[in-house]
């Protein structure tokens, strides 16, 4: 039975490599269909044409985790602020625009576990379309102002 279900599915003919992050989902399926069907871990690997390498540490992972996938999907750094963090940073902003990114950094870290840089506060707020833009210089216009302006146009 192992070997006529094997062979409906080897009929794609994929090449396999050797290395774990280089397998497809579907691969990694296979291998785990063929042990589930009681195959020894070397018949999977030749039937297969892959290592035995490769099948043991998809078939670790399967028992250890319930899951295939290999952990190079995942292998991103964590973000430094989490999401509460962005806010508590959009709230600090939020009080005072003008505030240098140096006092905004130390005020986040008074609320934060670990010190953040400047750097990454900056990298957070320009996330939010928070920019520190000095604003265009405008004439101030009072009712007097406006009073002179139209008797010297009109």
């Amino acid at each position: 039975m192992f070997t006529l279900c094997i062979a409906s599915v080897n009929a794609l003919q994929i090449v396999f490599r050797n290395k774990m992050g280089d397998l497809s989902d579907f691969q990694r399926g296979r291998f785990v269909g063929a042990r589930l069907a009681e195959a020894s871990l070397i018949e999977t690997a030749r039937f297969l044409d892959v290592s035995r390498a490769a099948v043991s540490k998809v078939m670790t992972a399967y028992t250890d985790h319930g899951e295939t996938s290999s952990a190079k999907r995942n292998s991103r750094r964590k973000p430094k602020l989490s999401e509460r963090d962005c806010r508590t940073l959009k709230t600090i902003v939020s009080k005072n625009h003008r505030t240098a990114a140096a006092k905004l950094t130390a005020e986040l870290n008074i609320h934060h576990e670990d010190s953040v840089s400047i750097k990454t506060v900056l990298r957070e707020l320009h996330k939010s379309n928070i920019h520190g833009r000095a604003a265009i210089a405008k004439h101030l216009v009072t009712e007097n102002n406006a009073k002179r302006r139209k008797n010297m146009v009109g």
